[in-house]
């Protein structure tokens, strides 16, 4: 029997895979769904108390300190949960013969390249936060030998506070937006990657470095423009503005696209397109 914990449950991509969850719970599968308080993950003996006690043979670790721009100055907290944590729960169920699936992010690069990321592309964080996710990867790599990293971006869902919610509010409220254009990534529906990861321990965790998110490429921008289109707001004007238009305190990455290749052919599974993925989420909200 697989018992499965699934930490920063509360988060997007936590709460999907709980949603998702319903279909798996039987005889074969036991969910443990936790957050701070349930288990303090930058508790090393809690969670290997957690861990034995509740015969937990695979961790998928949803939890990290993911405020960008907050990370440029609370560097401590964000190497305790995005490096140190990590390393805990990779250590906690290694010992007990589990593995691990770490999810990661885009940041790790520089986002200085023009053609999709793969997966062995020299990583070159150029903030705390990418800097403490890679450092992150490398400890549950390096802990955990049957560990899955996935490094994913844009993330989105109907649970949460996130970049879709944002617009569609500002969308209502105001009556002109100024959106970057000159960042371009992949959005991912943090659903569509919950059901990944489950189907990904459902066929066998063949552990390495994965890239997953939706398929397809557009900026900010695009992205804003499709959102308003299919939430039915037609009365915000929407302008593209430049990366320098909007300071903020991290570096953002020009170009977030990821080669998800690897990962397809070694589950064998199809990736939505990002529009179509969009349009069942705001149907939801």
């Amino acid at each position: 029997m697989k018992h499965i914990l699934v930490t920063g449950c509360n988060g997007q991509l936590g709460n999907e895979i709980r949603l998702l969850s319903a279909k798996y719970n039987n005889e074969d599968w036991q969910f443990y769904f936790t957050d701070i308080n349930e288990l303090d993950i930058t508790d090393r003996k809690a969670i290997y108390t957690f861990v034995e006690q509740n015969h937990i043979s695979i961790i998928i670790n949803c939890a990290a300190y993911t405020a960008v721009d907050k990370a440029e100055s609370n560097a401590e907290l964000c190497e305790l949960l995005n490096e140190t944590a990590p390393a805990y729960l990779a250590e906690a169920v290694a010992s007990v013969g589990g593995t691990m699936i770490q999810v990661s992010t885009d940041y790790v690069f520089d986002g200085e390249a023009f053609i999709p990321y793969k997966e062995e592309y020299p990583a070159n964080p150029q903030t705390v936060y990418g800097r403490t996710k890679l450092a992150g990867e490398e400890n549950v790599i390096r802990s955990c030998a049957g560990s899955m990293v996935v490094r994913t971006a844009w993330l989105y869902s109907t649970f949460g506070n996130n970049f879709v919610k944002t617009m569609i509010r500002l969308g209502k409220e105001r009556e002109q937006l100024g959106v970057v254009f000159d960042q371009l990534g992949s959005p991912t529906y943090a659903r569509d990657l919950a059901q990944f990861i489950l189907t990904a321990i459902e066929k066998g965790i063949v552990p390495g470095v994965y890239h997953f998110t939706n398929e397809g490429v557009c900026s900010w921008y695009d992205f804003t423009r499709t959102i308003h289109k299919l939430a039915g707001i037609d009365d915000c004007k929407v302008s593209p503005i430049h990366t320098a238009d909007y300071p903020v305190a991290a570096k953002r990455p020009y170009y977030s696209v990821l080669d998800k290749t690897k990962v397809k052919q070694t589950y064998n599974i199809d990736i939505r397109w990002w529009e179509d993925a969009l349009k069942e989420c705001i149907k939801e909200l």
